[in-house]
């Protein structure tokens, strides 16, 4: 059944997409500059803001996007309407107007310069963005109230209310260095491995379910074990940040422990999406979203799990902390979780939402081949990057500047692999945007998976 206020959807996934297309753009200039540093000149691009712009713009998009999903999910979890659909506009307009404001001002030297990476928007923008936050909760959760409640929409919430709280460590700024990464770790790490995680079991739950046709019960008992494993490992796996900042030793443990179970949640979602998919047979006619989720389980548990669990141990990060196998091991991870799970649900819901047939399909299916093969090649490239660089400095003592001259073949490799991965980013929003060929879906047989 469709419900009117899912077209909320639509509009935070077009704004996501745009930022998507700005952080991907500042990616590709930032390895240009890694390449050729005096092609862009320093004062009209420095790196540090290039960079700033590419890793805030990755966090709000991906965030439009969860947003986006909440919005078009639960409706129909919960069979009823969003509970007020122009609090939701209010919502997306003071965010996305805060993110293009924070944008604009990172090209102007207008920051918070507090060296908190992923946390330089000025206050002013901090501030909206915990309002925004809060008229979302309030939305969300009087939808699910006054609705039917299911483990789909349970975990959503706990994962949405999550990413708001911890965000509010970001305000407190500690003069002591040690303390202060000790907070700023539980805004970043306790929203990419900890609440992050229970909206991409949600979400995922949620594809499975509509493109499937598995019964519900078998999916909520995946969940619920998919998502107790996450937290029992996401938790104290923070401690693996903790190992040279000042902590106590008994972190190193801790972190050591937690952090090698974290892989468990993924290879769950892995096997969970496959399973269902094989235990399902259904012949769905939105073959593009089932390759974006099956995808999106893959990727994570390589690069989440098996990219994240190569240098967590702190016998092996002792050497390789701060080198290029942690830049590997996160574009991966961030893209394999969180970019193809908001780009899956996309993939599902435009149909629907343009009443239409699933559209430039094999377009669709093109651009995850090509922007997963970018990904996967500019992470194998920034890995033999990193282990060389861990060698020359950890091992042989060479100085930072003089190991990056012998990395010149792996930057070039990675801006390779980061125009390939643009190329793909621009024909997934080809795809979605300007279809070849418009198929009215008839009423009564929208794209998604008929009524339970």
């Amino acid at each position: 059944m469709q419900y009117q206020s899912q077209s909320i959807a639509k509009t935070y996934w077009l704004g996501a997409l745009l930022i998507f297309a700005v952080q991907v753009l500042f990616g590709l200039i930032g390895g240009i500059i890694y390449v050729a540093p005096n092609l862009i000149p320093v004062d009209l691009m420095p790196f540090n803001e290039v960079r700033m712009i590419h890793t805030n713009a990755l966090v709000v998009w991906l965030l439009l996007g969860f947003f986006g999903a909440a919005y078009y999910l639960i409706p129909e979890e919960a069979e009823r309407e969003i509970y007020s659909p122009k609090l939701a506009y209010v919502q997306f307009a003071i965010f996305f107007l805060g993110a293009l404001a924070a944008v604009v001002g990172y090209l102007f030297h207008y920051y918070a310069a507090e060296g908190r990476s992923y946390l330089e928007q000025p206050l002013w923008v901090k501030l909206g963005i915990v309002v925004a936050a809060l008229i979302f909760l309030f939305n969300i959760s009087m939808t699910v109230l006054q609705g039917r409640k299911t483990a789909i929409t349970n975990v959503l919430l706990l994962g949405l209310w999550g990413v708001a709280i911890f965000f509010l460590f970001g305000f407190y700024n500690p003069a002591n260095l040690s303390e202060d990464k000790l907070f700023w770790w539980y805004v970043v790490h306790l929203w990419v491995e900890g609440v992050w995680e229970l909206v991409m079991a949600s979400v995922l739950a949620f594809m499975m379910l509509k493109i499937t046709g598995v019964d519900r019960e078998v999916i909520e008992k995946w969940l619920y074990v998919i998502v107790a494993t996450a937290l029992f490992s996401g938790i104290l796996g923070t401690g693996h940040h903790y190992y040279w900042i000042g902590a106590p030793g008994y972190w190193q443990w801790i972190g050591s422990i937690f952090s090698s179970l974290e892989v468990v949640p993924f290879l769950g979602m892995m096997s969970f999406t496959f399973i269902m998919a094989y235990k399902g047979r259904r012949d769905h006619p939105n073959k593009a979203a089932l390759l974006w989720a099956l995808g999106c389980s893959v990727l994570a548990f390589f690069g989440a799990g098996v990219w994240g669990f190569l240098h967590t141990l702190h016998g092996i990060n002792f050497y390789t902390h701060g080198t290029q196998i942690t830049a590997a091991h996160g574009h991966l991870a961030f893209y394999g979780a969180y970019v193809c799970l908001n780009l899956a649900m996309m993939t599902y819901a435009f149909p629907n939402l343009l009443n239409r047939a699933p559209y430039n399909q094999v377009l669709n299916m093109i651009s995850f081949w090509v922007i997963s093969a970018g990904v996967v090649f500019m992470t194998v490239a920034l890995t033999f990057a990193g282990v060389l660089q861990t060698h020359l400095t950890r091992v042989q003592g060479v100085s930072f500047m003089d190991a990056a001259d012998q990395l010149g073949l792996f930057f070039d490799l990675r801006l390779g692999a980061g125009v390939v991965t643009v190329l793909g980013v621009f024909l997934f929003i080809f795809s979605i945007i300007v279809p070849l060929k418009r198929e009215a879906i008839e009423p009564g047989h929208a794209i998604g998976a008929p009524a339970e």
